[in-house]
Parts: structure tokens; sequence; C-alpha cells
């Protein structure tokens, strides 16, 4: 009898144990089950808040929130196309890391009195919270397009984001690029990649071609980013300017072409590090340019070569870093 007790406990106990190890598991099961269900409505929640278009505070910018932020200046080149000017002007007046616009003019005649209240009151209207935006037109009176890279004197930031007047970048996307731009200030941080490699069909490692953006699409590496959309110091207009080879800048005053990779090369000549791709929306208002023209990619590659014999040797990097903003992202 006492063996059949002993058993009949032994055997109890058992059970309980295995109960109670089951009842364990089942609640470890039930709370990550849990955990995974609310996990899965923050995120439908947060991604709901953006569909619907609420919005965030804008007062949150990227980077340490106590740092003061010295903000940057809008460099914007145009030519004969006020309706994207001030389209263009309108739409980066709201961005809030923005403090003076410097438009880069090279017309024959100067800016109408018309044009510049128009502007003036556009930027007034559109400014965040009462924001002071200073505007200056920089008058050239030759037509070359080194004058988008000519030395502005009392500058008040470091930060320039050239801009050319038929593109436009959401002001998230800038302030992104303008945050990566502090982190790295004497590089190159655009959203428009571009691309070199050695032509190797004419045996020769010297010569170059140039790639445009099917190119980096292709081979995820690029080597530049194009000043039609980029972040760079302020200290390369003097460069560009007064040390850059003088026969560059008349090479671009020729051949009307390829500013804005002597820009590049002048960057990554100085630095010897690779520019930043920012990803970001791209939204082009106006027709196309010269890159549509035939011919277009055999003449920027003319350009890479007649700049690297101009520095002795190939000063571009080639990179495959791409910044991205993960809030916007599923994945990241």
């Amino acid at each position: 009898m006492t063996a059949m007790i002993s058993r009949s406990s032994l055997f109890s106990r058992r059970t309980f144990r295995q109960g109670a190890i089951s009842a364990i598991g089942s609640v470890k099961i039930k709370l990550l089950l849990s955990c995974c269900i609310v996990f899965v409505v923050i995120a439908f929640a947060s991604r709901a808040a953006s569909f619907m278009g609420w919005k965030q505070s804008h007062t949150a910018h990227l980077g340490h929130p106590s740092l003061p932020r010295k903000g940057y200046a809008l460099l914007i080149n145009t030519w004969k196309r006020n309706d994207l000017l001030k389209q263009s002007i309108s739409h980066y007046a709201s961005c809030p890391g923005l403090t003076s616009i410097h438009i880069v003019w090279s017309e024959p005649d100067p800016p109408s009195v018309s044009l510049i209240k128009y502007l003036n009151h556009v930027i007034e209207s559109n400014s965040r919270d009462g924001q002071q935006i200073e505007l200056k037109f920089d008058i050239n009176r030759e037509d070359s397009l080194n004058n988008r890279f000519k030395e502005i004197k009392n500058l008040k930031t470091d930060a320039l984001f050239s801009i050319d007047d038929d593109v436009i970048f959401p002001c998230s996307s800038v302030e992104l690029a303008f945050s990566i731009w502090q982190s790295a200030p004497d590089t190159m941080v655009g959203f428009v990649p571009r691309m070199h490699w050695v032509d190797r069909s004419k045996g020769n490692s010297d010569q170059f071609t140039y790639g445009g953006w099917w190119s980096v699409w292709w081979i995820g590496t690029y080597s530049m980013v194009l000043s039609k959309a980029a972040f760079f110091h302020q200290k390369y207009l003097s460069l560009y300017t007064y040390q850059m080879p003088a026969s560059i800048r008349e090479y671009v005053t020729t051949n009307r072409n390829c500013e804005d990779i002597a820009m590049s090369f002048l960057v990554a000549n100085a630095t010897g590090v690779p520019p930043i791709w920012v990803r970001g929306k791209i939204y082009e208002i106006g027709s196309t340019g010269i890159s549509s023209l035939g011919g277009h990619s055999n003449r920027r590659t003319e350009c890479v070569n007649r700049f690297v014999a101009e520095y002795g040797h190939m000063p571009l990097v080639p990179t495959s870093v791409k910044a991205v903003d993960s809030r916007s992202s599923w994945f990241w």
C-alpha cells in the first residue's frame, strides 16, 4: 500500500510539473504573440497616421536637438525661366534650415523690380515660424556656367545647397541631406549620383568613361554627386574660382558643360574621399535640359578625360554607400 501511495504521489507530482511546464510554455507563447500583435498595431498606426495625412512636428530635426544649427544657404542657378524660379523659391522658403537664397543671375538684363518684389513676398509668405530669409541676386555680366560657383562674400553659413531651378526635393529630404553633410562637411552630399570607370576597350588604363544614372543603378556604385542638387562647404567656391586650374574654367565656358563634374573633381582632389548619395524623391518641374541632347554622354566623357589630364591623375573615389531615411522605409 505504501509503495502504491508513493507511486501515485510521484505520478501526481510529475503530472503537476508537466502541467506547470506546459502552462509556463503557454504563457510564454501568449506573451510572444501579444508582443507581436502590439508591434503590428504600432507599426500600422504610424503608417496610418502618414496615410491619413497626420504630420509630425517639424520642430524635431535630425541630429542632436541642443546643438546650434547655423542652417544653409540656397544657391540656385536660373536662366530666363522666372516661372520655375518662382515655384522653386516658393517651395524651398518653407524648409526649416534655410537662412538665405542666392540667385545666380547671368541674363543680359537685370532682374525686374516686379520679380524681386514677388520673390520677397513669396519668401515672407512661405517661411516657417517667422524665420528671416535673406534674398540676394548675384549679378554676372558674362554668361558662363562658372558663375554658379563664384565666391560669395559675407556668407553667414558654411553649408551651401546648390540646386537648379527646374528640380524640387521635399524639405524633409533636404533636411536629411543637410544633417548628413554636417557629419562630413568637407565632402559633397547630394541627390544625383554619377559614375566613371576605366575605358578598357581602348586598352589604356588612363582613359575613362562617364556613366549616367542607369550605370549607377546597374552596378550600385558612384563617384560623383552632381551640383544640380548637392550640399558642399562654401570654401569650395573660392577654390573653384581662384585655385582650380584656369584651363578647366575656360573649358567649361567654351563648351557650356561639365561645371558640375569640375566641382566634383575639385572636392575629391582636395579631400581624397568619395561623396555621399542621399536617396530622395525628385520632382522635375521644367523641360529636359542639355542631358537630353544627342551626344551628351560623349561630351561628358570628354570632360572627364580632359580634367584627369589637367590634374595629372584621377581624383574621383568610387563608393557604394547610400543614405536613406529609415523613418520613411518599411525595412532598413
